[in-house]
This record gives structure tokens, sequence and C-alpha cells, in this order.
């Protein structure tokens, strides 16, 4: 299911509303199949630059025009809508698919697991669409991994992503914070006060 804007976004932030832009662990994106390497990290950036990439974009190696993209978060995260910007000329992914928490997924992988939503994509060269998330499953996301096994111009061609945006909530708690949690030894309880998870209700863009 995708989400059409069917507003000014010059008089409605679209850039801030949401945005998970600046809980991303940049840092640790990674891309599998991509002809430049690091590349990836390009297509994350502020929604009003979506369609700027003068500072490169995400393509595949030619004539494979499968891609994966690991995403890690600070924090955890509540995932409600992801939007893609793909290239002209059918070089735009035609199809993804979403796992979650899971780290290392390869083509093998993502070829004979479920995936936890697939979405039909739209050639958005504008980055007006967004694609909403089943949203009761994409709760305490610690980092997804996006799967685009196809494109709109067939196993000849390159796939291109100029941008990818997601948008919900994110939680306070660290993932290093989790992870002190979990693994220590002998906690003191004087030291670990309980805290409610933050609240707040998401809107949808209208």
């Amino acid at each position: 299911m995708s989400c059409l804007h069917d507003h000014s976004c010059e008089e409605h932030d679209c850039s801030t509303d949401w945005s998970l832009y600046k809980h991303i662990d940049l840092s640790k994106v990674s891309a599998l199949n991509e002809a430049v390497s690091g590349s990836v990290k390009s297509v994350f950036k502020d929604w009003e630059q979506r369609l700027n990439s003068s500072e490169g974009y995400l393509e595949s190696n030619e004539d494979d025009p499968e891609l994966i993209v690991f995403i890690p978060f600070t924090s955890d995260v509540k995932l409600k809508s992801i939007s893609i910007v793909g290239g002209a000329d059918g070089t735009s992914p035609a199809k993804m698919r979403a796992f979650i928490n899971r780290e290392g997924i390869d083509f093998s992988d993502a070829q004979n697991m479920q995936a936890v939503q697939e979405w039909d994509l739209a050639e958005n060269l504008q980055g007006v669409l967004e694609y909403q998330t089943r949203y009761s499953r994409f709760q305490s996301v610690g980092n997804i991994t996006l799967h685009f096994p196809v494109n709109f111009g067939g196993d000849a061609s390159t796939t291109q992503i100029h941008y990818i945006g997601l948008k919900g909530e994110a939680t306070q708690l660290k993932r290093d914070v989790v992870a002190t949690i979990v693994y220590e030894i002998t906690p003191n309880p004087s030291d670990h006060k309980t805290r409610a998870e933050t609240g707040g209700s998401l809107s949808h863009v209208e």
C-alpha cells in the first residue's frame, strides 16, 4: 500500500514529520552488489534533498539489478513508512522486501526467508510516494534490511536508488544501553530505574 502526498510540501513540513534520518547509524549502513563501495550512504539525506544526487547514488553492478541494503539505527524505532526514489529509464526498483532485526542477510538468505512485508513499487522519480508498513510488525526495530530483487528494466539493466526515506518514532533507549542491561552479569537493582516507554501517536500525511 502506498500513500500519495496530496498537499503542497512547501506549506506542510514533510522534511521533519516523523523522519528517522537522524536515528540511522550511517557509519554502519552497508549494501550488497553496489557498483561503488560505500555509495549506499549517499541515499540517506534530509527529505528536501531527496532529489539531489550530487553526492552520488546507489547503483547495482552491471547486468545484475539485485540489491540488499542494511540499515541499523542508533535506538530502537517504530517504523511507519518507507519512501524510495529510484533512477530513470527502467533503473528504479520494482519490488521491495523487508526483514527486521537480522544482521548479515545475503542474497541466498533473502531468497529463502519470509519477509516481514513486501511491496510492489512504482517509479517514484519525484519522491511523492510513501509505502506504509504493517505498523504492528515494525515495533522495536533495531535494524532493517531492504531487498530489491528486480527493477523495471529487467536483468540487462542496473538498479539505481537515489533516496531512501524512513518515517516513524524513535525510542529513547539506545542500543548500547540495551546491550548493557541484557549482558550485565551482576546488575545492581539500584542502578536500574524503570522507565515508561515514550508515548505519542503517529499522524498521517494529509
